[in-house]
């Protein structure tokens, strides 16, 4: 049995975990049998030549993730509390995404995240405009929303299909932030026809048009510190450190917000 082969009969196994073990077998003979009568067990054969960045593994994915909250929290946090929204409905939606971050870090521990680390340097010029800090979240959330492209890719091809439903759902709330973020610049924020991964950015009015997208986890925390940020350590542009659990200890929420709980913790 080939690798694609064998991790096809795991997904299926997964996905039919609870039924007895007779039936799982009979519908696997019978799933496996439909493919190759229609030719698709050499194209599921073909996929696997694409060797996944070896840097995509779980852990890395997660405490990628995972660090990436403990920053978006900070931003958004003190973003609100300094009113750079501006308007009342730019504010509320930065209110909203601060607690949205904050929700995403605690779920991802749950699943087994943890963070490289909880100090962020925050370059001075972020919170120096209302400007600044939108253009900071647009860039930011598209760096997420790759990234979480990447998690569900590697949590789907490796047959953990729920943990990749989660990450899809990250990935939504952070092309909603991204959204938000452009139209409150007077940007289109209904821009994207797909949501970007590896591909060039092309979005008018964004401040990193021309940096390419990534497929290798990595990269997030790379294009994260080119634009000043720091992981427990200064970063390249003037600033400070900003401490998760002391500025998550302000971060606001909104009476409106719903849907707390992602499907894999619904199921437990």
């Amino acid at each position: 049995m080939s690798e694609a082969t064998d991790k096809l009969v795991r997904a299926l196994e997964l996905e039919h975990d609870r039924a007895p073990v007779s039936t799982r077998r009979q519908f696997m003979g019978g799933a496996l049998a439909t493919l190759g009568s229609m030719g698709l067990l050499s194209v599921v054969g073909t996929a696997s030549a694409h060797e996944a960045p070896k840097h995509n593994t779980a852990a890395n994915i997660l405490t990628v993730a995972t660090t990436a909250e403990v920053l978006a929290t900070i931003v958004n946090t003190v973003g609100f509390h300094r009113h750079l929204g501006g308007d009342a409905v730019t504010q509320r939606n930065i209110k909203a995404a601060a607690r949205e971050e904050l929700v995403h870090y605690r779920v991802l521990r749950k699943l087994g995240g943890r963070p490289a680390t909880k100090r962020i340097w925050v370059p001075d010029a972020v919170f120096a405009s209302r400007k600044n800090l939108l253009n900071t979240l647009q860039v930011g959330d598209q760096i997420f929303v790759n990234a979480y492209l990447v998690a569900t890719e590697h949590f789907g091809s490796t047959g953990r299909g729920q943990l990749a439903i989660t990450t899809a759902q990250f990935m939504g709330v952070e092309a909603v932030h991204r959204a938000l973020a452009r139209q409150s610049l007077g940007l289109l924020g209904n821009d994207r026809v797909f949501m970007k991964e590896h591909q060039v950015e092309r979005a008018p009015g964004a401040p990193n048009r021309g940096q390419k997208g990534f497929e290798d986890i990595t990269v997030a925390v790379k294009q994260l510190e080119e634009a000043g940020f720091g992981f427990g350590s200064p970063g390249a542009q003037p600033g400070r450190f900003y401490h998760f659990d002391e500025v998550s200890k302000r971060t606001p929420t909104d009476p409106d917000l719903n849907t707390f709980r992602p499907d894999i913790l619904l199921k437990e």
